[in-house]
């Protein structure tokens, strides 16, 4: 066989499904090669959607999603959604074709040097420059991929080596399980648990990787120690819970911050920095980090660590620990929070809320929601109730515009049981509308929810914030009715208010991917700012 035909029969031993991405001249052996294997190749318009696919696909899988470009411009197109599943620790593989080893000493056509490109985007990455080692860097670029914290590998393939002839197997998947916490740390934490009058717990998306969000609720329930996640921890407890208070995330005092300035000890489980900043909730708050690895060094964050597998630890903690605190001013402080946030749901173009609401309202406990980046995201990070893990699925740490649509198309591949719905500004939109007709023609069918200001409305609400002036975030639309059908998608049309809802209905029943216009009115955003610019905590 071929050393491409090694490389897809790996692939196959993996347990990949699907490879995103798009052919070139370079790639051509490995392509050819996934004719005849069990892996679908996906072709998308462009690498980055492919990047973003994958990524999600690890995201919401546990295993890693895989992508493949050609070199130079194909790759180049690829690290936006590298970068992205970077910093929100997705599973990744990318595969990347190269000139022949011959000509990488000096200048050729299309030759970059993708290895260091990639380097500071990546957990590993690495050239296959010795043919008979393909089973052992694929098993490893799986194996750290994998691993917690999970992220993005990349390996490049020159085309000399892909066409070479060689013979090999793939190596076998190998379970790994991770250590339990040591028993002094164990300790450590019971007794600042003990200690304390009004814990509180951040969790992050930690939870969700780890498959730990029955472990988190049963040690909230037992202790009554109340629960506050992250945007991308959302659904970490169910939203509908008791003990849940809020999302928090905002870089502007929300009521959660009143929480967190009422608790003596922050519990962090699943918590990366990167999800929120230590400096907006921390102080000089006493925390324990329990987590899979050990915590980030930040001046804001020095906590007592507990390092294991998170089911481990919250189980011998919960096993452990027989006190109740007393979460009353949390749930006094949601409630609170819901009375005072009210905000206008009437009116038309839509207000944010009513939106929020209605998409709620639209989908069953096990449907999916996917955010794009924009004003939007902020109101579904704080509003939209998630309850159950990785049911809400955000771009946050390189916060990437364009996510969105291509994210939809390989959650609906993953789940096509469920319902899933992408909120897309219309700018993210514009930046990934080519991967619609990628929809159309493998068949998913989702709804792609536009929230039409014609323009970039979070960076309009900053500079109104700043300035109290906008500049430089206004732009023309197409029809995107139109433009949808023109796909082959179902094109929809919100002009009322009370429209929303049974569109949305229509829409989530079609059989091809649903566009539907929505204008919405983002003057609330700075309205939003001001409601809490003006919090004052409740005693």
């Amino acid at each position: 066989m071929k050393a491409s035909e090694l490389i897809m029969r790996c692939l196959e031993s993996e347990g990949v499904r699907y490879i995103f991405g798009l052919p070139g001249e370079e790639n051509i052996d490995l392509l050819e090669a996934a004719i005849s294997s069990g892996v679908e190749f996906v072709l998308t318009r462009d690498e980055r959607g492919a990047s973003f696919m994958a990524n999600v696909w690890g995201r919401l899988s546990g295993n890693p999603g895989v992508c493949c470009s050609t070199l130079g411009p194909g790759a180049t197109n690829m690290t936006t959604g590298i970068a992205d599943a970077y910093l929100d620790f997705a599973p990744v593989v990318a595969l990347t074709a190269q000139k022949a080893t011959k000509d990488l000493h000096k200048e050729s056509h299309q030759y970059i040097n993708t290895v260091s490109m990639f380097r500071p985007i990546t957990k590993w990455n690495t050239r296959l420059e010795v043919p008979d080692r393909i089973p052992e860097i694929v098993r490893k670029a799986f194996k750290i991929s994998s691993m917690e914290k999970p992220g993005p590998v990349h390996i490049e393939f020159p085309e000399n080596i892909a066409s070479l002839p060689l013979d090999g197997e793939p190596l076998k998947y190998a379970a790994f399980s991770y250590p339990a916490p040591s028993a002094k740390a164990i300790e450590r934490a019971i007794s600042a648990i003990k200690k304390a009058r009004q814990p509180l717990i951040l969790a992050g998306n930690g939870v969700i990787r780890g498959k730990a969000t029955a472990q988190l609720t049963r040690f909230s329930k037992k202790l009554r120690i109340p629960v506050t996640t992250t945007f991308m921890g959302m659904g970490a407890v169910p939203a509908d819970n008791e003990l849940f208070v809020s999302t928090t995330g905002l870089q502007t005092r929300d009521y959660i911050s009143c929480g967190f300035d009422r608790a003596d000890l922050v519990i962090t489980v699943g918590y990366d920095p990167v999800e929120f900043n230590p400096e907006y909730w921390s102080g000089d708050k006493q925390c324990i980090h329990i987590n899979f690895t050990a915590a980030e060094v930040d001046k804001n964050y020095r906590a007592i660590e507990v390092v294991g597998d998170i089911r481990d630890t919250l189980s011998i903690l919960t096993h452990s620990l027989s006190v109740e605190k007393d979460p009353s001013y949390f749930i006094k402080l949601k409630g609170h929070s819901e009375r005072l946030l009210q905000c206008p749901q009437k009116g038309f173009p839509l207000k944010p809320l009513r939106i929020i609401r209605e998409m709620r309202n639209a989908l069953g406990r096990d449907d999916i929601l996917i955010s794009d980046v924009g004003a939007h995201k902020i109101w579904i990070a704080r509003f939209y109730p998630a309850f159950k893990g990785n049911t809400v699925v955000i771009s946050n740490g390189l916060a990437s515009m364009g996510f969105g649509l291509p994210a939809a198309i390989s959650t609906k591949l993953l789940f096509p049981e469920r319902k899933v719905l992408a909120a897309v500004g219309d700018g993210g939109f514009m930046m990934s509308a080519a991967e619609l007709e990628t929809a159309v023609r493998v068949g998913t069918p989702f709804v792609c929810l536009i929230f039409n200001d014609g323009g970039l409305g979070l960076i309009e609400w900053k500079q109104l914030l700043k300035y109290e002036k906008s500049f430089f975030v206004k732009f023309n639309n197409p029809d995107f009715v139109k433009l949808g059908e023109s796909f082959g998608a179902k094109g929809y049309r919100v002009s009322a208010e009370d429209e929303l809802a049974p569109i949305l209905r229509d829409a989530l029943a079609q059989k091809v991917p649903a566009i539907i216009d929505c204008p919405v009115d983002y003057s609330e955003n700075v309205r939003l700012s001001k409601r809490l610019g003006k919090l004052i905590c409740p005693m």
